[in-house]
C-alpha cells in the first residue's frame, strides 16, 4: 500500500513585475489565487505582501473584536481586514478599522470612512506597523490609531491625532485598555 501524498504546498507567492509600480486599482484586480495566502498592501506603487496573520494574532484580534462591537456608537461599524484605500497609489489593510459609513458595501474603503485603524504587530510587520502605518494613517487624517504588541501581558496603546502626528491617549494596564475616546469602553487583552 502506498504511502498517501504529501499535500502541494504553494510557498511560492508569484505576480509579475510592474517596472513603473502598481496602481490600487491593479492590486485589487489582482486573482484570488495571486493573493488568497497573503496580505497584499501597496505603497507609493510598491507592494507590500506579508503572510497570512498566525493563531496567536487571529485570536487577539477576536478579543479586539468582541470588546469593541458591544461599546461602538450608532453610525459606526467595525471590520476586520479590509481594504481600505489612500488615493490611486496606496492601498493598507489595517487588522481591523472602526468606519463612520456603516452598511456599505465596497472592495475598498476611503480612508475618509476610516474612524479608527487597528494594527495588532506581527514578526513580520513590526517596522510597518510601529512607523510606516502609523505615519501614513496620519497623513490621511485618520482620527484614531490603535497600535497592539502580543507581549505578556498584552500592550496596547491608542493615539489620537493632534495636528498632524498621533499622539499617545490611553495605554493598557495589566491587560487592560480603558478609552475615553472616541467612545467608551474597556477592552480586556
Amino acid at each position: 500500500m502506498a504511502a498517501p501524498a504529501e499535500p502541494e504546498t504553494h510557498s511560492e507567492f508569484h505576480i509579475p513585475p510592474r517596472p513603473d509600480g502598481w496602481t490600487v486599482d491593479e492590486v485589487l484586480a489582482l486573482s484570488e489565487d495571486q493573493a488568497s495566502r497573503h496580505r497584499v498592501e501597496l505603497v507609493d506603487g510598491a507592494l507590500l505582501v506579508s503572510p497570512a496573520p498566525t493563531s496567536v494574532h487571529q485570536r487577539l484580534l477576536q478579543k479586539l473584536q468582541l470588546a469593541f462591537v458591544p461599546a461602538l456608537p450608532g453610525g459606526t461599524e467595525l471590520l476586520p481586514g479590509v481594504n481600505v484605500r489612500f488615493g490611486t497609489q496606496r492601498l493598507l489593510v489595517p487588522d481591523l478599522v472602526i468606519l463612520n459609513c456603516p452598511g456599505v458595501d465596497t472592495v475598498a474603503y476611503l480612508a475618509s470612512d476610516v474612524l479608527l485603524a487597528a494594527e495588532i504587530v506581527s514578526p513580520s510587520s513590526k517596522v510597518q506597523d510601529r512607523m510606516l502605518k502609523r505615519a501614513l494613517y496620519a497623513e490621511a487624517f485618520i482620527p484614531y490609531y490603535l497600535l497592539v504588541e502580543p507581549l505578556e501581558p498584552t500592550v496596547a496603546t491608542l493615539f489620537a491625532l493632534e495636528r498632524d502626528e498621533y499622539e499617545p491617549i490611553a495605554k493598557s494596564k495589566d491587560g487592560e485598555l480603558r478609552l475615553m475616546r472616541p467612545f467608551e469602553a474597556t477592552l480586556r487583552l
